[in-house]
């Protein structure tokens, strides 16, 4: 396949990457990629030799393509009006750019996803669908995750409480084989199950079952998305000249400059796929980010002036052809200006996101072998989840929470400026009901934050990114600082058949997040948002920005070129 790359490096950037590619091309990195050969990461297969079937999946499910065009069409002629589909992590994000990307076709349902505790999230859906014409889907690789089923204790109780309901022939499940939820499925007579083939991790899960049946219940074009991603696989078994291997190239680009301390990978996209970055930041946060190092993904983090900017990020700009992209390029062209490494991937039409998606977990895994790490594990995310437990059954045996310490907004604003050094990120984790004030006052935080204190940004809603981002929080570099923004949660909302709120299983996966945080020397600074959370984000905001604005010149003009190939 051709796809436009452009690059534009300073000299002993592009030499970096030269060597990058030298020891992909002596360790013969492509050819044993594709022969599933485990020892190009650690020489334990455990959890390697069984995690590579992403590689093949996409001929699989070509396979099952049609299959999926007449499963939609059934819900379609049922009058099914609203797919929510209740997962979390790689469960989630795939479907969550297909939903905002293409959106439903006409005459299909909306998808709704829902990867949240937060009660506030769980009844802005509760009140936008009509339970009896709705179609849940319940995705989950492991098969018992606690958001997924607390969610599914509600909608089951919800949907049993409609008149006119189908009952379990409005469910439908995702999930390993011999699974908890293939019983489940079983016992409460769902309409279908999906049995995912088990040899691919969550976040490479998006090209099969999990991201492909919500794409084709909202009328999209599975086959055309499986052609897209089979030309990139095909690109990418490309050995040499490893210039002319997409996955390759990204993969050499990203790796051998994190190791030069360009570690934060920062996404610029064009409006109609911003959402392809929350895929990414997952892709590569939970992947690379053990062992005390690891990529940083920086997506939807508002473009400054180029000055602003360490010594520290690789930009990569996904540009869609015949998308505004008009101010985006001014903003490039900027950076490019500056000095700043920019690698741009362009897109001819949004069906090449399924490429993307391939070219990424390529890139994703031969950047893992050049730093030396295992890209298929997650060895810290379970931390949190058993510190959660351990906070429910302290509020189970005592009443009530365990006490946290907290700050206000002016001491938030004080040890973040303390905090904030050249190399830093500052990530930003919102338990909270989303919403187009609250993205903006997010929005204008980062930007505070970038402009004035010269720091790289993240942010993500809670608990979402600890099935995200978490891994990297705690097994990555230790440049991060935490800020938890925590609302009142209320009203709260009652899980069925259990002794607690989804107020209070939210309240305690952000404890219990600090938690392992504080348990690897990380700092974090948990902020309530009190009665008006806008308001006080942007307090927060307005006590980072200082009347005087000063620049902190940071990067220098190298001399570099460009080069354009297809």
């Amino acid at each position: 396949m051709t796809r436009e790359i452009d690059r534009s490096f300073p000299l002993e950037l592009q030499s970096l990457v030269a060597a990058g590619h030298a020891r992909l091309g002596a360790s013969h990195a492509v050819e044993r990629l594709w022969t599933q050969d485990h020892r190009l990461w650690k020489p334990d297969p455990t959890d390697i030799a069984n995690r590579l079937g992403w590689l093949t999946v996409i001929e699989y499910m070509k396979g099952r393509a049609e299959e999926l065009r007449s499963f939609a069409a059934s819900a379609k002629k049922r009058g099914i009006r609203d797919v929510v589909l209740l997962g979390m992590g790689g469960s989630s994000l795939g479907p969550e750019v297909f939903r905002t990307t293409f959106g439903s076709s006409r005459g299909y349902p909306r998808l709704w996803v829902l990867d949240s505790t937060v009660p506030g999230w769980v009844q802005q859906v509760t009140r936008e669908i009509d339970p009896a014409r709705s179609l849940f889907i319940l995705a989950s690789k492991s098969g018992g995750t606690i958001e997924v089923m607390s969610l599914f204790a509600h909608f089951w109780e919800l949907v049993h409480q409609t008149p006119g309901h189908q009952g379990g022939a409005q469910f439908v499940a995702i999930t390993d084989p011999g699974t908890g939820l293939e019983k489940l499925a079983a016992e409460h007579q769902f309409w279908r199950t999906f049995t995912n083939p088990p040899e691919i991790g969550g976040r490479y899960s998006v090209l099969s079952y999990f991201g492909l049946v919500p794409a084709a219940l909202m009328g999209i074009n599975v086959a055309r998305l499986l052609t897209r991603a089979i030309a990139m696989a095909k690109a990418c078994r490309i050995p040499s000249p490893l210039e002319r291997n997409p996955g390759a190239d990204l993969g050499a680009a990203m790796g051998s400059l994190a190791q030069a301390g360009r570690n934060k990978i920062t996404l610029i996209t064009s409006p109609q796929i911003a959402a392809f970055g929350l895929w990414a930041e997952q892709l590569l946060a939970e992947s690379t980010g053990k062992e005390g190092t690891g990529l940083i993904p920086v997506a939807h983090e508002p473009i400054v002036t180029p000055t602003a900017y360490g010594t520290d990020r690789l930009f990569v700009y996904l540009r869609l052809k015949g998308d505004q992209n008009t101010q985006l390029d001014r903003q490039v062209a900027g950076l490019v200006k500056q000095g700043h490494p920019i690698l741009t991937l362009t897109l001819k039409d949004r069906y090449d996101l399924a490429g993307e998606f391939f070219r990424w977990e390529v890139a994703t895994a031969l950047a893992g072998h050049l730093l030396g790490i295992h890209p298929f594990d997650q060895p810290n995310v379970q931390e949190s989840k058993d510190n959660t437990a351990r906070v429910l059954g302290t509020l189970q045996s005592t009443g009530r929470l365990p006490k946290q310490a907290t700050a206000t907004t002016a001491q938030a604003a004080l040890q973040l400026t303390r905090q904030c050094r050249p190399g830093a990120y500052v990530a930003i984790l919102a338990y909270t009901t989303p919403s187009s004030k609250m993205e903006h006052s997010i929005r204008m935080l980062r930007k505070a934050l970038v402009s004035h204190h010269h720091v790289t940004t993240t942010a993500g809603y809670g608990p979402r990114y600890l099935h995200s981002t978490g891994q990297l929080h705690k097994g990555g570099p230790k440049s991060g600082i935490f800020l938890q923004l925590v609302d009142q949660m209320t009203p709260d909302l009652s899980i069925p058949g259990k002794s607690f709120t989804f107020r209070t299983l939210a309240q305690a996966q952000a404890i219990g997040d600090i938690q392992a945080l504080h348990a690897h020397e990380q700092q974090g600074i948990v902020l309530p948002l009190g009665k008006n959370p806008i308001a006080t984000i942007q307090t927060l905001t307005k006590l980072l920005t200082p009347r005087t604005r000063v620049q902190r010149p940071t990067t220098r003009r190298t001399k570099g070129t460009r080069t354009r190939k297809k």
